[in-house]
């Protein structure tokens, strides 16, 4: 399995001894970091936990900054490139508010049957889910939203661990995303209109996650929700427009 971790100034938020502890105990899983034009000491860090693990670290190094989506892309098709073994494909982000643990065992859902697994942010007795309230309730607005112009129920589009077969990964991330941010609502129309909604709600599954701690220093700026909403209707228009 190889797990796509996005870098962008991320120095100071990347625990390197839960990577290298990560990777002691799980040798079938390679980490593929994507140093997205960091202008701190990201790479640096990187390459500490790289010298630790060799055989499971690579370093996908972008020319420049190109944005979340475009990092994540980028690496998936390295992956190929390199002929990195895998059968499934994972992101999750640095700062590890999704553990790699809790996507590795989220990753199991994925089988013969299944093409794509991906975690939910669903505050549950059981499950620690530690969002700032603002992010909470603006989320949900985004997400009714959201599940409104895909015409299909999922309640978290956005939440940053997302697991995909190896030939659903080689369909989904051929093409260049239309939002930085968004990109997330793109997979799910892609899977749809490669596939049918049937066929997603047959081969998938949300998973509720066991854990999820907010980081505060979030790389989205404020300013981004009002182009968010042009970035929906691009790519509602996009995929209508192109599939009908």
């Amino acid at each position: 399995m190889i797990i796509i971790i996005p870098c962008f100034n991320e120095f100071k938020r990347i625990d390197k001894t839960r990577y290298i502890n990560f990777l002691k105990g799980n040798k079938n899983c390679t980490i593929v970091f994507s140093e997205d034009g960091s202008t701190d000491g990201t790479l640096k860090v990187l390459k500490e936990i790289q010298n630790a693990s060799k055989d499971n670290v690579h370093i996908h190094v972008l020319d420049r900054n190109k944005g979340k989506a475009e990092a994540i892309r980028e690496a998936v098709l390295y992956s190929y490139e390199n002929k990195i073994n895998f059968n499934k494909l994972a992101y999750i982000d640095a700062d590890l508010s999704v553990s790699l643990e809790e996507c590795l065992s989220i990753s199991k859902e994925v089988t013969n049957d299944v093409f794509f697994a991906f975690g939910s942010r669903i505050l549950k007795i059981d499950t620690y889910i530690k969002r700032r309230k603002f992010r909470h309730y603006s989320g949900r607005f985004i997400a009714t939203i959201i599940a409104t112009v895909l015409k299909f129920p999922i309640y978290d589009t956005q939440c940053g661990c997302k697991i995909f077969s190896r030939s659903l990964a080689s369909q989904v991330f051929q093409e260049r995303f239309i939002s930085k941010w968004l990109f997330d609502v793109e997979i799910f129309f892609r899977i749809i209109h490669l596939y049918s909604i049937k066929e997603l709600q047959n081969k998938s599954r949300e998973i509720p996650l066991k854990s999820w701690i907010d980081n505060d220093e979030s790389k989205v700026k404020i300013t981004y929700f009002f182009k968010m909403w042009y970035d929906i209707y691009a790519i509602n228009r996009k995929y209508n427009e192109k599939y009908e």
